[in-house]
């Protein structure tokens, strides 16, 4: 019996140390500051070459459904963050389309563009200055790599550890090594430019199918946003596959699994793979989340349609999947207790009754709704010793100055609505500024696009049906 564990242990140490030799790795990460949690990025690179840099030939091409193209866009990017104590992994992804501010004074562009612009700037350097086709290639390439890490980082406020990143052709041959994943789909699919031709309800895809149910977006309700659950949904069904005893013992299935990751990847020379295993060990499949970052809404680009982000949102956001911040205290019962009259000194038709609806929604008590006397300035008034009560209110509708008034009863605060006043409830449904009783128009702020709601985290072993 010792010597049949020695001799399994023996054949699983020298199986991952085959791996790690086998795989192609690349210069990516630097310096990393403690942050909680091991980071790995996670790219898909939509170049057409395979983890050497080896064009792929035309016939491979084919059959990824592929076109002989140089681009080196990187759709796919996830950030896996594994808190230090291993208890669970989560993967954010982070939507090609999201207009971010890039470092070295790059500007503004589309997240998936940061790789190409990096390293078509340093192919171009390199040229100029004579370097050999090879070293244009591989110096460009690392640049690329460096950068997209560099973007990633400013975006998320995360420490990157480790990269690695799958091409087309990779992924299509890893999800033949596990034997397919299991998908659904909420309807029947025919999209021609992806080729992704499924029916509906559950099925198991592999290869170049697998390949075209992640890259399609063409036809989906949310374009680019739809395509990223499609991603979340297939990943977190394959790391249970992954996960699962059927595959982790069976050497037939394993050996499958490292050819295709050798042909796949390319990580960082840093990652130990054996290590990174060992820490994974009890790691259940159900412990390991895909969510999508906070994103504002649609914007129009240079580049075409974007997606707006707020960086201090996102850094936020992926913080709190380390260390989530402690959830703020319920304010809609204090504001329950406070009772808003709301009186419109503005002379505009409505006001004071939009605005009450507009207090209501935040929880406090709606009290007189009337008409007063014109005035030029909007104020919030509290009754004596209730100062947190009026600031409640007057935050609530931008800040408005406060003051104290003797006259109310307590637990009451009156609100006057003056011709300055702008803020929630100065427009309609339909978005027209508010009429004044002589005809003319109230400057209002335009309403900002309501940005999409937030998908609820895909956990590996679920199998959702999807758009």
């Amino acid at each position: 019996m010792s010597a049949l564990v020695l001799s399994l242990t023996g054949l699983g140490w020298a199986t991952f140390q085959d791996l790690q030799d086998g795989l192609t790795t690349a210069d990516v990460t630097g310096f990393n500051a403690p942050d909680g949690a091991t980071d790995i990025l996670l790219i898909g690179n939509a170049s057409r070459t395979d983890a050497q840099g080896n064009p792929l030939p035309p016939e491979v091409l084919e059959e990824i459904r592929a076109a002989d193209n140089e681009a080196d866009l990187t759709d796919t990017m996830i950030l896996v963050r594994i808190p230090n104590d291993g208890s669970k992994a989560v993967g954010l992804s982070l939507p090609r389309d999201l207009y971010v501010d890039m470092p070295e004074e790059y500007g503004q562009h589309k997240l998936n563009s940061a790789f190409a612009r990096a390293k078509n700037e340093t192919a171009s350097d390199l040229v100029e200055q004579g370097a050999d086709p090879a070293q244009v290639h591989t110096e460009s390439v690392a640049a690329g790599r460096q950068f997209m890490v560099k973007t990633v980082e400013k975006l998320t406020g995360a420490s990157i550890d480790h990269y690695a990143e799958v091409n087309l052709l990779g992924f299509a041959k890893l999800t033949e090594a596990v034997g397919g994943v299991e998908v659904c789909l909420k309807e029947p699919v025919d999209d021609e430019a992806s080729g992704a031709d499924f029916p509906a309800g559950r099925q198991a895809i592999s290869g170049t199918d697998a390949l075209a149910f992640v890259r399609q977006r063409d036809g989906l309700p949310r374009g680019d946003l739809d395509r990223v659950v499609r991603q979340q949904v297939f990943l977190a069904s394959l790391a249970d596959k992954v996960l699962s005893a059927n595959t982790l013992s069976n050497p037939a299935r394993i050996r499958e699994l490292i050819d295709a990751t050798q042909q796949a990847l390319v990580l960082d020379q840093d990652l130990n793979v054996l290590e990174f295993a060992a820490r994974l060990q009890g790691l259940a499949a159900g412990d390991v989340e895909f969510v999508t970052v906070p994103v504002v809404g649609d914007t129009d680009t240079d580049e075409g349609a974007g997606l707006e982000v707020d960086p201090e949102v996102v850094e936020q956001f992926v913080s709190d999947v380390v260390d989530p911040a402690p959830a703020a205290p319920p304010t809609a019962g204090d504001n329950a207790a406070t009772t808003v009259d709301v009186l419109n000194a503005s002379g505009a038709t409505g006001l004071a009754g939009r605005v009450s609806e507009e207090l209501g929604a935040a929880g406090f008590g709606a009290g007189v709704v009337a008409n007063a006397e014109p005035a030029t300035t909007s104020v919030v008034r509290h009754a004596p010793g209730e100062a947190d009560q009026g600031g409640a209110v007057a935050e609530a509708l931008g800040d408005l100055p406060t003051e104290e008034d003797a006259g109310l009863v307590p637990g009451t605060v009156a609100v006057y609505l003056g011709d300055d006043y702008g803020g929630p409830g100065t427009q309609d449904l339909t978005g027209d500024p508010v009429v004044q009783l002589d005809g003319s128009a109230a400057v209002a702020p335009a309403p900002k696009q309501a940005p999409p709601p937030p998908q609820p985290p895909l956990t590996a072993g679920d199998v959702p049906c999807v758009d």
